[in-house]
């Protein structure tokens, strides 16, 4: 019996702002996302926890491990990996998302990480609060920022080899959850996530949360390195300063409903009802409200919040009770807002390195 031959694949054509580098494949290599069916967890599993990596992972003995706390001090300081882990401990549950999260649905695209929407996670970070260890050292009247060194070294466009820096100001760095982790959902900290120790900033993108921390200097002037200067900053065009990135924006996501359609990419029900579940999370202040939509964000509904996040620094969980009863196709959102007034924009707003897109999360989804 003859058989009709397999139609040929038809060639897609992307634009250059479309398609993938081959930089962009070397990053992807190296870095992952959390699935969104992991929303289920409210402690996202350390394997699924996203993993951004700027340069290469060091090889750090822990026995011979130091961090110096230096600069603008009356008393610098030097701490091994054991006399930290002696000091009291905290473990503090805080969602982390990197600034780049949604950057692949901003076009033209930026080069860099081709984050859809995934880059998130909630961690339980353990160590030693970073203020008693700057109190100690005593910074000086002329303190304004507190830089973090990283073992791990580089190149950026600057064409300098350096190792990764980020700054805070002094007040941020000496709020009572600020954590130098060394642990991670009850377990060691892992190589990819900073072993033997991490800086935890709460509320911040993740960008400010130094892996691989090996020097906390206190400065009298701003700080000008690349990661400060150059990287992480809102900009239309690369000669101008912009301004820089901070606190993570509000963003709910959803756990993706029904069933896949692996050809379409769209999401399959059944007629009937259908609860939706997502979390929603902001760096600027407490979650106040979620909204969910079926028809493509022309009409909003009010979700139920959970009465309280698992600590004040994670996402909060939502549902809405969706009567997907009529078969047809829809178009389902959801938007936060937070107590500082900020809600969730239809669309974010385009800038050079595709930060802080926080953009409304939209599924599609057919009712059969």
């Amino acid at each position: 019996m003859s058989r009709e031959p397999a139609p040929r694949p038809v060639p897609v054509r992307l634009t250059r702002s479309e398609r993938i580098t081959p930089e962009e494949l070397a990053l992807a290599a190296r870095n992952h996302g959390m699935p969104l069916e992991a929303l289920r967890w409210a402690v996202t599993p350390v394997g699924l926890h996203y993993l951004l990596i700027h340069y290469d992972i060091p090889e750090v003995d822990a026995d011979s491990f130091a961090l110096a706390v230096d600069g603008r001090v009356a008393r610098p300081q030097r701490w091994s990996l054991a006399e930290l882990t002696a000091r009291p401990a905290r473990t503090l549950t805080v969602t982390m998302e990197c600034a780049g999260n949604g950057r692949a649905r901003l076009l033209p695209r930026a080069l860099s990480q081709p984050w859809l929407l995934e880059a998130v996670g909630t961690a339980e970070w353990t160590g030693v609060p970073l203020r008693p260890l700057l109190e100690e050292a005593g910074p000086l009247d002329d303190a304004v920022e507190v830089v973090f060194t990283g073992i791990d070294v580089g190149a950026e466009e600057d064409g300098l080899v350096e190792p990764y820096q980020r700054s805070l100001p002094i007040a941020e760095a000496m709020a009572a959850d600020v954590l130098l982790a060394y642990g991670i959902n009850g377990g060691p900290l892992p190589p990819q996530h900073g072993f033997p120790l991490r800086l935890v900033v709460p509320g911040w993108y993740g960008m400010g949360n130094v892996k691989w921390l090996a020097r906390v200097t206190v400065v009298s002037e701003p700080f000008t390195g690349f990661q400060n200067r150059v990287s992480y900053r809102f900009r239309q065009t690369a000669d101008e300063p912009g301004a820089p990135v901070t606190r993570m924006e509000p963003r709910a996501l959803m756990m993706p409903p029904g069933a896949p359609d692996f050809f379409t990419r769209r999401r399959l029900l059944d007629p009937g009802p259908c609860e939706l579940f997502g979390r929603a999370w902001s760096g600027w202040a407490p979650i106040a409200g979620v909204e969910v939509s079926v028809d493509g964000a022309a009409s909003w509904h009010e979700a139920t919040l959970s009465a309280e996040p698992v600590s004040p620094h994670a996402w909060w969980s939502w549902t809405w009770a969706w009567d997907a009863s009529d078969p047809g196709d829809y178009e389902v959102c959801c938007r936060a807002r937070d107590g500082s007034g900020r809600i969730q924009p239809s669309d974010g707003a385009w800038n050079l390195h595709g930060f802080a897109n926080n953009g409304l999360h939209r599924v599609p989804v057919t009712v059969r």
